[in-house]
């Protein structure tokens, strides 16, 4: 059976700071609403107005030698490209990257629909290794899939929320 939603992003709120993440920035998103407020509650959210720029901040913590994460819808992903290409991903900077998947089903908005499409293959084609949330596989499974990549092997991630994870709806 799957978690109530709210308890879904209480849950990985949870095991993203077990897992040593941390500290947590974030630019406004409705998908990932949820997820804000579990964080937020649980350990503090950093809010950042653009995501290129939280990126930015993220580094200097994965330098400090923590365990960074940016929450970001995948609009600013798209606006994030050449902090990720030019300094976190030749620098093997250690970050988590929550991205949310606007432009996919069920969020029919036109002004979305190429990222949606361009997301997964962009991050891919940048070197980041992707996931997709997924309740059904288990939260406890993907944060150790991060915190392998992440905090073990020290490369940057990104976990892929569909706009349905935490309840959104159109």
């Amino acid at each position: 059976m799957q978690a109530p939603v709210v308890g879904l992003a209480d849950e990985l709120s949870e095991r993203l700071v077990h897992s040593g993440f941390g500290p947590f920035y974030g630019t406004p998103c409705g998908i990932l609403a949820p997820l804000f407020t579990a964080i937020d509650h649980r350990t503090g959210l950093r809010p950042v107005v653009r995501e290129d720029n939280a990126v930015g901040l993220a580094a200097g913590a994965a330098l400090a030698g923590r365990a960074p994460v940016v929450l970001m819808q995948n609009s600013g992903l798209g606006q994030s490209v050449n902090a990720l290409a030019s300094l976190v991903v030749p620098y093997k900077l250690a970050m988590l990257l929550i991205v949310s998947l606007r432009g996919v089903d069920p969020d029919p908005t036109q002004e979305n629909l190429v990222m949606g499409r361009v997301t997964e293959p962009l991050l891919g084609s940048l070197g980041i290794e992707t996931a997709t949330l997924d309740a059904v596989t288990g939260l406890a499974e993907q944060a150790a899939w991060a915190h392998k990549v992440v905090v073990q092997q020290c490369r940057p991630a990104a976990l892929l929320v569909p706009p349905k994870a935490f309840g959104w709806r159109p």
